[in-house]
């Protein structure tokens, strides 16, 4: 992965609190995590629009029965 270094203004209650409540004891970490998190609930929103659509040919009685 590329690193890239930035300028950006965000208030920084909100990064403190962000790093006391997930005890990430770095700002770049904490910005980290809260972008990945981001990023995985976006993905599981759009993964959600496709709830029924896709016919997996799946019996979950017999998966069950392993």
């Amino acid at each position: 992965m590329h690193k890239m270094r930035t300028t950006i203004d965000i208030p920084e209650e909100l990064v403190l609190e962000a790093m006391k409540l997930t005890h990430i004891k770095t700002k770049t970490d904490v910005i980290k995590e809260g972008l990945n998190t981001l990023i995985r609930k976006e993905k599981l929103k759009n993964l959600k629009n496709f709830k029924g659509t896709i016919n997996l040919d799946i019996n979950l009685n017999d998966l069950r029965k392993r």
